[in-house]
């Protein structure tokens, strides 16, 4: 694990592991030990880590993975690898049966891509790194056998539709509203583009991408596909949620998978394509107009 903290599994023991004073401190839930309740753990988690985490909690083969960053949820690259690296594990774990996908908080879902690392770019090799953060998440995702649900609360923003497109099924509430907003910064939806553009069509991606200005309403992408389900507020969407993974839990695992390799067919050429597009990202994001946007983006 590369990141600060996360909760990690090791067979059937749950262990916390997070680093103090460049040491990693571990605190241990297992029958052969004394249990840790997960509010205490949160709570030193949060105390720990400043600039965000990635966390995992299993509870009835029902794996929640949730993620926070103070930038209103963006996402800055160690917080896309341990993503990557928790779904993977996820799809892994024998006691998974489905991956619900979360961010903490009551505002933006997703604010897609870190500014500040944006803006500490200084030559291709540094910005295909950070895009491939983008590219290795959404190609673990794609290629997880468990099917994941993605709980979008409110808006999400280029990166962060990226992810909800890449989950199996996402269920959403009123002022979940979306934007690709990568062309006002000089770039374009690139490493995002393809499950954007499978799951809303050609058409309704162009348009996202293009008017990279305008908030599309939550109906919008109920109607184009990107939600599954939209609901009028947090409790009802929650509900929906749960109703949802408690059945998929009942439900065969082998089929499951089977079901979900039929669904992404025809995208395995993905993991060089995603690449490519991120050495695409990665080199434009040099440019002055990149540069001059990220600046006046973060005066405001």
């Amino acid at each position: 694990m590369s990141s600060l903290a996360s909760l990690t599994r090791s067979g059937r023991v749950l262990f916390w592991q997070t680093k103090k004073n460049n040491k990693h401190v571990s605190f241990f839930h297992s029958k052969k030990r004394t249990p840790l309740h997960l509010s205490s753990i949160n709570l030193f988690m949060l105390h720990e880590i400043q600039n965000g985490y990635v966390k995992t909690e299993t509870h009835n083969h029902i794996t929640t993975i949730e993620f926070f960053h103070p930038q209103s949820n963006s996402l800055p690259f160690k917080i896309l690898e341990e993503l990557a690296t928790e779904i993977h594990a996820a799809g892994n774990d024998s006691e998974t049966k489905v991956i619900i996908l979360r961010s903490l908080g009551d505002n933006a879902f997703c604010a897609g891509a870190s500014f500040d690392e944006l803006l500490a770019i200084k030559t291709k090799e540094q910005g295909l790194e950070f895009f491939s953060g983008f590219a290795i998440l959404i190609n673990e995702m794609r290629k997880c056998s468990k099917l994941i649900i993605a709980r979008v609360h409110s808006k999400c923003v280029g990166g962060g539709v990226g992810l909800v497109a890449a989950a199996d099924y996402a269920i959403a509430a009123e002022g979940a509203e979306i934007k690709l907003s990568e062309l006002t910064i000089g770039i374009g939806p690139f490493v995002v583009g393809p499950p954007i553009e499978r799951k809303l069509g050609l058409s309704a991606f162009t348009q996202l991408a293009i008017d990279a200005t305008l908030w599309r309403n939550a109906d919008w992408a109920r109607r184009k596909g990107l939600y599954a389900e939209l609901h009028p507020d947090i409790t009802g969407m929650d509900e929906s949620i749960h109703r949802l993974a408690e059945a998929l839990v009942h439900s065969s695992l082998p089929a499951m998978k089977e079901m979900k390799k039929n669904f992404w067919q025809g995208t395995d050429h993905w993991d060089k394509l995603l690449m490519e597009r991120a050495a695409i990202s990665g080199t434009l994001i040099l440019g002055d107009e990149a540069k001059k946007a990220l600046e006046k983006y973060k005066k405001k």
